[in-house]
């Protein structure tokens, strides 16, 4: 199953492992991929990477020592309990969560000459069709009891469901657009296309 890209709170996926109790950089990584399913699995480096952040700002403190970096264990602060509180009590915002690529690529295809919209707008679908057909076979195989897998594929399942609908949408508005061209003629100086109108509607 190809794996999804999303923006995915590294930090404070690793605070909340280690609201568990101490653990390892591997541990880590390994905790991390095995809750996610390894849907969005993090390479060591990035887990390094980020528990040096945490402990620069106070939310964690250990230290990976370089001769036996395996066995060397990192643990909350004060600091990194009350930011790990903080973060299971906010809702996530839809603004926080990162361009979605998907969006500025088709607004940006209705926008700009020469591209075939359609046919981008169909490669997609196909894409995401053969991504839900992976997604719903792996749903089937997870273990009953391992409700954090089956979270994440039921989610991921959904969001491809609603993607494929908004872009049964898009077609439909870019081939209005398009027909409201041909009718209309040659725009103005100074006015506003029907292309220009379909950027504005699919970027919303």
């Amino acid at each position: 199953m190809e794996m999804m890209e999303v923006a995915v709170s590294v930090k404070h996926a690793l605070l909340a492992l280690l609201c568990g109790g101490p653990s390892t950089t591997y541990q880590l990584k390994k905790d991390f991929d095995r809750t996610t399913n390894q849907t969005w699995p993090v390479n060591i480096g990035q887990v390094s990477t980020t528990l040096q952040r945490l402990v620069r700002d106070g939310l964690v403190a250990g230290s990976d020592e370089p001769e036996d970096p395996g066995t060397s264990e990192w643990y909350l602060t004060d600091a990194g309990r009350e930011e790990v509180a903080r973060w299971w009590a906010s809702p996530v915002s839809r603004e926080r969560r990162g361009r979605d690529e998907l969006v500025v690529k088709l607004a940006l295809a209705v926008h700009v000459p020469g591209v075939d919209i359609a046919a981008v707008v169909q490669r997609q679908r196909s894409a995401m069709h053969q991504m839900l057909h992976d997604v719903t076979r792996a749903r089937r195989t997870v273990d009953p009891g391992d409700l954090a897998a089956r979270l994440v594929l039921d989610n991921h399942i959904f969001a491809t469901e609603a993607e494929l609908r908004w872009l049964d949408v898009v077609e439909a508005e870019v081939a209005r657009a398009g027909r409201a061209t041909a009718t209309r003629g040659p725009v103005p100086a100074g006015g506003q296309t029907a292309t220009d109108q379909a950027t504005v509607e699919v970027a919303r």
